[in-house]
């Protein structure tokens, strides 16, 4: 079961990097100043990072009362 809950973090970590990563290159290519953009960029990137805390404290209580059912 720790195999797989840590399997599923790493899997969770890239797809919410490459979120990251997409989101970001979509607004480097906007043609607005960044200085316009910096606050979209700064939610985006505290959402989608927020997500991915609350996904691993999820996995982390899951692990946790995995290891006490044994």
């Amino acid at each position: 079961m720790e195999k797989t809950i840590r399997t599923i973090k790493r899997i969770t970590a890239f797809i919410a990097v490459a979120v990251w990563t997409y989101v970001i290159y979509g607004f480097l290519e906007d043609p607005a100043p960044f200085a316009e953009l910096a606050p979209y960029c700064m939610g985006s990137t505290m959402l989608i990072f927020g997500v991915l805390t609350g996904i691993y404290k999820g996995l982390e209580y899951w692990e946790q009362n995995a290891g006490e059912d044994k």
